[in-house]
This record gives C-alpha cells, sequence and structure tokens, in this order.
C-alpha cells in the first residue's frame, strides 16, 4: 500500500488497464497520430534501464507490449515432493507449471511435467498401493468389464509412446481482460513417455455397439467438498478419438509406475486434445449413446466460442463448442529468459507441436518481428510427440533483445503474435518470447 493510502499495482496490472498509458507513465513512450508508438530520449534511455542494456531494435518495439525481461515473473513456489523447479499456481486442487527453460528435455522427467488436478487426490494414489485397483467399463457394450491392473497388462498388449499432453488454460495468463481460471504462463505442457495399453484394445474386449458416439472417464479422486455425491471432473471424447491407435490407458510414466501426481496405478492419455479428457486415477469409462454430459463437459468448460467475439463479451452456452485438437505453439528452452550472452551470437533451442498435426517450420526473430531466421525442425518420435528445433541466432551489436518463437503447422496454420480473447482463456498459442542481454 502507498503512503497515501492507494494500492499499489504491479506492471501487468498497469497495462491490462491501458497499455498506452503504462507505456507513457512509465517509459515516457510517445505516440504519434496514427497510434504508433516510438521510444526516444528520456523514454529510451528509462526501458533500456529497466532491461539492463541499449535496445538495437528499439524502433520496432510494439506499442502496449511489456518487455519480456520484466514481464517473466514467477506466480509462486511451493515444494512438491518428487517435483523439481515447478511454479505452484495453486494447492488446493493442486496445479502447477514448469518453466520454459525446464522443459529443455526431449522427454519431459516426471519430476518436471506439469500437474492439473481437479480434485483431491486419492489415498491410493497417496500410498502407491494399486492392490485395490479395477478399472469398470460399461455402457453401451455388449459384454461390461471389471478388470484388475494385472488383468489389464495381461490381456491386452503393450505399447510405448511419447505423447504430448498440454491443459487447454496453458497461456491463460496473457488474456486481456483477464479470464478466470489458473493463470498459466507456458509451462502447462509436457512429452513424456507413456506405457500402457491401447484404447480400442479395452474397449473392443467389451464390445461397442453400434449406438455409441463417445466416452464418459470417472476417476477416484474427490470432489473437494469431500462430498462422496460429487464428482470433481468427468469428461470424454468422441468413440473416433478412443479408437485412435495412439489413445491408450497408461500404467507406466518414463519406464516406472504413473507417479501420484500423473494417475497412479492407471490413467488415459488421449494426446493432442485438451489434458482434461486424459483422465487420471481412472476408475470407469462409461460408453453413452450420446455426447458425455459429465462435470466439466457443458455450460463454458473446455468450450469456445464458435466465432470470434470482442473482449469482455458474455458468450450464451448455445453459442459455444467442445474443445478438441490443440492448436500449434512452440516453446522457446535454451537459454532461459534473462540470459547473459557473451559474444555475437547463441545457440536457441526448443520445442514445437501442434495438436493432431505435425509442425511444418519454426521462425525466430531477434527484432521484434521484422525480420525472421528458420531454425533446424526435427521430426516426431511418434505422432503426438513434440519436434524439437534449434537454431543459431547472430546480433549486431551488444544490448537488449527479445527472441520470438513463431511454428507453423503442416496445414500452415501458424502462431499469431496476440490471439483472439475467449470467456474463459483457453487455447492461447501466442509465439513465446524471451529476453536476452548481448555484453
Amino acid at each position: 500500500m502507498a503512503k497515501d493510502g492507494r494500492k499499489e499495482r504491479g506492471l501487468c496490472e498497469l497495462y491490462a488497464e491501458d497499455p498506452e498509458r503504462a507505456d507513457s507513465v512509465i517509459f515516457g513512450r510517445q505516440y504519434h497520430s496514427d497510434r504508433r508508438g516510438f521510444l526516444k530520449g528520456a523514454g529510451l534511455a528509462t526501458m533500456a534501464a529497466a532491461v539492463g542494456a541499449a535496445i538495437p531494435f528499439h524502433r520496432n518495439f510494439p506499442a502496449g507490449l511489456i518487455p519480456s525481461a520484466l514481464a517473466d515473473e514467477p506466480a509462486g513456489s511451493l515444494l512438491l515432493e518428487g517435483k523439481d523447479g515447478l511454479v505452484v499456481l495453486s494447492d488446493r486442487p493442486i496445479c502447477a507449471e514448469t518453466p520454459a527453460h525446464l522443459l529443455d528435455d526431449d522427454v519431459t522427467p516426471s519430476s518436471r511435467h506439469f500437474i492439473r488436478d481437479n480434485g483431491i487426490m486419492p489415498e491410493m494414489a497417496q500410498k502407491m498401493d494399486a492392490s485395490g485397483w479395477t478399472l469398470t467399463v460399461d455402457g453401451e457394450v455388449e459384454r461390461p468389464l471389471t478388470l484388475t491392473l494385472d488383468e489389464l497388462k495381461r490381456r491386452f498388449k503393450p505399447v510405448k509412446l511419447r505423447l504430448q499432453l498440454e491443459c487447454a488454460g496453458n497461456g491463460r495468463a496473457s488474456f486481456n481482460p483477464p479470464a478466470k481460471g489458473n493463470q498459466w504462463t507456458v509451462g502447462a505442457i509436457g512429452n513424456s513417455e507413456w506405457t500402457g495399453v491401447r484404447y480400442r484394445d479395452v474397449l473392443a474386449a467389451a464390445g461397442v455397439r453400434k449406438g455409441a458416439v463417445y466416452t464418459g472417464h470417472y476417476g477416484h479422486d474427490e470432489h473437494l467438498s469431500r462430498d462422496p455425491t460429487k464428482v470433481p471432473i468427468s469428461r470424454g471424447v468422441p468413440i473416433a478419438k478412443a479408437m485412435e491407435e495412439h489413445s491408450i490407458l497408461a500404467y507406466e510414466m518414463n519406464g516406472e509406475p504413473v507417479p501420484k501426481y500423473h494417475g497412479f496405478p492407471v490413467r488415459i492419455v488421449c494426446a493432442g486434445w485438451a489434458g482434461s479428457v486424459s483422465h487420471k486415477w481412472l476408475k470407469r469409462i462409461w460408453v453413452r449413446n450420446q455426447v458425455h454430459d459429465g462435470p466439466k463437459m457443458t455450460g463454458h468448460s473446455y468450450r469456445m466460442p464458435r466465432n470470434p467475439v470482442a473482449p469482455g463479451t458474455e458468450v450464451p452456452e448455445a453459442n459455444m463448442e467442445i474443445i478438441e485438437g490443440m492448436p500449434v505453439k512452440s516453446v522457446i528452452t535454451s537459454p532461459a529468459t534473462g540470459a547473459a550472452v557473451k559474444g555475437r551470437s547463441l545457440a536457441v533451442r526448443g520445442h514445437a507441436w501442434a495438436g493432431e498435426r505435425v509442425v511444418r517450420e519454426v521462425h525466430l526473430s531477434t527484432d521484434f518481428g521484422a525480420s525472421w531466421v528458420k531454425a533446424r525442425l526435427g521430426r516426431p518420435d511418434n505422432r503426438y510427440a513434440w519436434q524439437t528445433w534449434d537454431a543459431v541466432l547472430a546480433f549486431p551489436t551488444a544490448g537488449y533483445y527479445e527472441i520470438w518463437a513463431r511454428a507453423t503447422d503442416e496445414k500452415g496454420a501458424l502462431q499469431p503474435f496476440q490471439v483472439s480473447w475467449n470467456p474463459e482463456g483457453y487455447l492461447n498459442n501466442a509465439m513465446h518470447r524471451i529476453s536476452v542481454t548481448v555484453a
């Protein structure tokens, strides 16, 4: 609180309310009649001092943009058993994301995979004891099943795949006006190696009827109220998605039993779609003759407006549609933002993914988007795995720079600088940017 009793506001709050005024107040940025901002004199000196170096491409710096060096501040921290460096956004339920530079591994270690819970972790997961676990498959099937973990492993052929999982709200922190929910930045994504059985093999054993349309997923997690009659979340997928060869019921993550935070003993992994359909602590698959209508399947939950809307618009439920495939996206994992660069070149690395599609190319910019350099892009290890890219960037002189990453998928869709607003803050695939200072 300021001495005169007024509440002090952070940089992001100022820019959220009025970015042009914030530019003027903080950096002394002036505006032309056509609203293009420019930095000069004291304003340029102020911004250079704030980021710790001169800004060679300051003429290209967009108006109303917070420098990445000042915007990337962690929301909070809390130690979680078996986790390394995650930023905790909520502790009830637990939601924690991974800082971008800790996502550098081609295969995301379990210790660095983000966490998204909706309820309270079940006791069997806390104890890592699967002795009483069973999976029920019922509904629109000819032969309802009840399987133990041993039966699941014994009856069905195992499969091992590297699969991306991303929360639909990844990037929510960048929406203006703010959207309610966990304020993920870029770290609600992981690409681990999962071992399990194909979802379709289990459904085939149960004998899916012709009238089946959708699945409904249920887990052992408890509702936050501890009311046993309430379910924290129950989402599902169309039968066609469940029948894909890359949709699995996983019992191992990176060669070990699925950790407690990630769904021990068995979870669903339907990669390329919103992570919420990949249910943790699985106990039941309900095959249905209609679109599933469990908790967080209706209303605005995990849905997008059918058409673009103006920021702050209230969208009727009838105009919302279920999120399926995730959009093209990339992340810079090395170096970490704020890095000091010695010399005039820098090796840069990261990952890119595109939901159900393949990434075709990745480009990088060091001059605020005025020009782009094509990165070297690897192939995915299997469908639905992310792709690793790398490049060596050159800098013309010392100073403050931002590195922007932009991926393009196989159908030509590319990451925008900024995405259209939506009421729940979903599917933000805006370009990732980091700051570096060249000595």
